[in-house]
């Protein structure tokens, strides 16, 4: 049977399971996050799995949580997304590689020249996870005090997007004729010089990489707080959307979808793709013992730092067994922060009932009721697909390629082929048209599948 609406699959590794104790589940590889034969292994699993995409978490800072905790957290090391990428392309064909780069501590010039690279190099794969930081640690990599406070940088991040997607730009598609007769390596009449000046950004351009083979890289976002919505709606192609239960999600999806109507934009050109935390076993109960049993692995210390990160305020001082109190405001991220909350008031949770839960949605279950959660998702406009959080790997992400995968493929709302070469062509994304060589077709069909940049 088949279904019009078509399951989208990220699998978001950090750079493998985002589980604090997914190293020390019996099976798992402990070093997986710093041994590239094991990323390679998992890569391959993914895009035997038809997956769309590697999306690789990053942050600039060592996480910021005391030793004591930071000791037991296995992503206190681990590779550079935008160096272990293109090593990851030359083993890959179809799966799509997306990174996070930071607006906040980064130049514009670099990320437009890396993703650029990227791109030409996994033949139209590449995609790039906007964040603004949220780890506060990371202004003391950069030369600052404190954490650039949340307003200001979602207004850099806009601007930033503006001069990132302005530098790929720099080339019209045809500009390189290699005339080798005549000597003319490309036409000077279509390389366009930036020269952007703004309230944080001043660059010249233009970028020293032929356009991108996509175009642009295709723009993800994950910001769930109003700044971030917005921030999506005005230039993301995938967002990792929040939503811990359907109603939420619901209104989340409607929310963004609706902010880009008002906009101009297409809903479809947005695949909105929350993170889903999925562990599959034999029974229902089989799932809830492993979860319990890689839970029962996480240490006290190390659970409640890493809640204190998503709240942005030191939880070591509550009281573990009693209800979560209120969280002041900070310059953490905002979206996190509303989150946890929201579910410890709505299932009523202790401090270390939150501790051992902060993930937010989870499908645990067996093949059968994971996809049906996940068709009821879909089909009730709660999200255009998923990415998976693995639990444990290699055991975790083995199980959804080799079992998950193949009951939304009988059910018609997963593809068992790739639909194109790039990540674009997969996701159902048109390619954008650059905004200062705009195709001239004499056919109109030729321009078919070009949209626009939003402004």
């Amino acid at each position: 049977m088949s279904n019009s609406r078509q399951l989208r699959l990220g699998a978001f590794m950090r750079p493998i399971s985002i589980h604090t104790a997914a190293w020390r589940y019996p099976g798992a590889f402990p070093d997986a996050n710093f041994n590239f034969k094991h990323l390679t292994r998992f890569a391959q699993t993914l895009e035997r799995g038809r997956f769309d995409a590697f999306f690789m978490a990053d942050h600039l800072a060592v996480l910021n949580m005391p030793l004591q905790a930071l000791k037991r957290s296995a992503t206190v090391t681990s590779f550079d997304p935008l160096t272990l990428l293109p090593a990851l392309a030359v083993v890959t064909e179809h799966l799509g590689l997306i990174a996070t780069a930071s607006t906040t501590y980064n130049e514009p010039y670099h990320v437009a020249r890396k993703f650029a690279s990227l791109d030409h190099l996994s033949g139209g794969r590449a995609g790039w996870n906007i964040v603004t930081s949220g780890n506060p640690d990371e202004a003391m990599n950069f030369g600052l005090d404190e954490h650039v406070d949340h307003a200001t940088r979602y207004r850099r991040a806009r601007e930033f997007y503006d001069v990132v997607t302005g530098l790929w730009d720099s080339w019209a598609d045809d500009a390189f004729i290699r005339d080798v007769e005549a000597g003319v390596y490309f036409d000077p009449e279509k390389l366009h010089v930036l020269n952007h000046s703004g309230e944080f950004l001043k660059v010249r351009g233009p970028l020293n990489v032929a356009r991108p083979i996509q175009g642009w890289p295709v723009i993800v976002q994950a910001g769930a707080s109003d700044a971030g919505r917005q921030l999506a709606a005005e230039t993301a192609e995938v967002i990792f959307g929040a939503g811990s239960n359907l109603v939420s999600a619901r209104a989340f999806y409607a929310d963004v979808k609706g902010r880009m109507q008002s906009l101009g934009r297409p809903r479809d050109h947005l695949k909105v793709l929350p993170g889903a935390f999925v562990v599959v076993g034999d029974t229902v109960e089989d799932a809830r013992e492993k979860r319990m049993r890689l839970d029962s692995l996480v240490h006290y210390d190390s659970a409640i730092a890493s809640l204190s990160v998503m709240l942005g305020h030191d939880a070591s001082a509550f009281d573990p067994d009693g209800p979560l109190p209120p969280i002041p405001e900070s310059n953490a991220s905002k979206s996190g922060r509303e989150r946890i909350v929201e579910l410890a008031e709505r299932e009523n949770l202790t401090v270390r009932q939150l501790a051992q839960r902060v993930g937010g949605l989870a499908f645990v279950g067996t093949p059968q009721t994971i996809a049906d959660q996940m068709e009821e998702w879909l089909l009730t406009d709660a999200c255009d697909g998923f990415n998976i959080l693995f639990p444990y790997l290699p055991a975790g992400l083995d199980d959804f390629v080799g079992r998950v995968v193949p009951e939304l493929q009988r059910r018609g709302i997963f593809r068992r082929e790739y639909e194109g070469a790039t990540l674009r062509e997969n996701l159902g994304l048109p390619r954008p048209e650059n905004r200062f060589f705009p195709l001239r077709a004499e056919h109109p069909e030729q321009s078919a599948g070009l949209e626009s940049p939003p402004r």
